[in-house]
């Protein structure tokens, strides 16, 4: 029986690479249509969870996985050896950015070192870590040739971009269509059964270049657009219009626009990184990317211009920022989750803290907050929102607009409110200043 056969007919055995936002799902996704599963992931406490049915991502509950165990349809792993076993082998691995906005592709390259280590006749591999075009032929295709094998006709190789939008109800694994291109027309075949099988739509693009170039553009276009907005706020403050009630009326035109909203900065794993990975890319062709690096350049100093905002909302009640107690509300990244990659509250606490403030957060499902890379030095713990809590700040940002915080009574029980959401734009109070 030939991969395709397997695949179609679900006796293929599945393996995934990194067991985060992007993995999880996928896992759950194909057990759900019946196929074997086994998840590889270099974090033994993750690895331990899962085995033990714990889920360690708020929109995947527990009960989820323990039930997979308990049907033993999946099994988490550090043992990369296992991968011999496995038909089709899925890479969903972080690819961050360097200090220098460089692309940082260690755990693509190795990952791909340890598959190479197993890799065998019959076997689909395909990448779906966001990366810059040629990642898929000129990175991963060298190291699994290297022992003779050749792409399309003793393995596949495809690269299919990840589409997640955690916290998101409307769209899930299942219902995001899927692109995939593969490095031969034998590898894009394999490529499109493996993902017809769990997902609604397959879009089939004519190479891993171009399936690479699709995700890259997704992500730019709302990046630049983001700036835009965000370029736009901080004009409206000078000339005393509001950007929220800007865009609201610019939203009722049926045609030719869509509505795109400023905020303290950019989260998560994709808008503040996948950019700078075409950018990069695009100086080997000598060409400069003016709108992506222009772009760049206002999103991520969107966390600078809210704590200048706070200087002088604090200016005006006379009090200074050296000092002052301050209450951070969300360090998530986006609403509703407990995703806190690249969150701008992190660079936030770390502007005010060196400025003097004392600063605490609140976040209902992020308990502690760490720095990850960019800030190790920033540890915390929540604290309670309390009425009593909320009496004893000088000033309370809201970051994130969790749709639990219940914002009249944050508004009445503080000193003074900075706004960087529009999260209470129903409430009237000269406590309140929008950044």
């Amino acid at each position: 029986m030939d991969l395709i056969e397997r695949i179609i007919s679900r006796k293929a055995k599945i393996g995934v690479i990194g067991l985060g936002y992007v993995g999880l799902p996928l896992v759950i996704r194909f057990c759900e249509e019946g196929f074997p599963v086994t998840g590889f992931d270099i974090d033994d406490e993750k690895v331990k969870k899962l085995n033990k049915g714990e889920s360690y991502i708020r929109h995947i509950p527990s009960a989820r996985v323990k039930e997979l165990r308990k049907k033993r349809a999946f099994m988490a792993t550090s043992d990369y050896s296992l991968l011999r076993d496995a038909d089709c082998i899925i890479i969903c691995v972080p690819t961050p950015l360097k200090k220098n906005r460089e692309p940082d592709l260690s755990y693509v390259e190795n990952t791909a070192d340890e598959i190479a280590k197993y890799l065998r006749k019959g076997q689909l591999v395909s990448l779906e870590s966001t990366t810059y075009p040629g990642t898929t032929r000129e990175v991963l295709l060298p190291k699994f040739e290297q022992k003779g094998l050749k792409a399309g006709k003793d393995f596949c190789l495809v690269f299919s971009p990840e589409r997640e939008d955690p916290g998101n109800p409307n769209f899930t694994t299942k219902n995001i269509p899927k692109v995939v291109g593969g490095i031969t027309p034998q590898c894009r075949k394999a490529g499109e059964a493996l993902y017809k099988q769990i997902v609604m739509r397959v879009v089939v693009v004519s190479s891993p270049e171009a399936a690479e170039f699709t995700k890259l553009l997704e992500n730019i276009f709302r990046s630049v657009n983001i700036a835009l907005v965000n370029e736009l706020k901080m004009l409206c403050h000078r000339m005393d219009i509001d950007i929220w009630e800007v865009i609201a009326a610019s939203a009722t035109k049926p045609f030719g626009f869509m509505p795109f909203y400023p905020g303290p900065g950019l989260g998560g794993h994709c808008i503040p990184i996948d950019p700078f990975y075409l950018s990069w890319k695009a100086r080997e062709y000598e060409f400069n990317t003016h709108f992506i690096e222009l772009a760049g350049e206002v999103n991520t100093g969107m966390p600078d211009y809210i704590v200048t905002r706070v200087c002088d909302a604090l200016n005006a009640q006379k009090r200074c920022v050296k000092d002052a107690k301050i209450l951070i509300l969300g360090v998530a990244y986006k609403k509703d989750t407990d995703d806190i990659r690249e969150s701008p509250a992190l660079e936030i606490i770390d502007i005010l803290r060196n400025k003097g403030a004392k600063v605490d957060y609140h976040d209902p499902f992020i308990p502690v907050a760490s720095g990850m890379r960019r800030y190790p030095h920033i540890f915390m713990k929540s604290v309670p929102l309390t009425d009593r809590n909320l009496r004893k700040y000088d000033c309370v940002i809201i970051v994130t607009d969790h749709s639990q915080y219940n914002y009249r009574r944050i508004v009445k029980n503080s000193r003074l409110v900075i706004d960087t959401r529009n999260a209470t734009k129903n409430i009237k109070s000269k406590k309140i200043v929008k950044a």
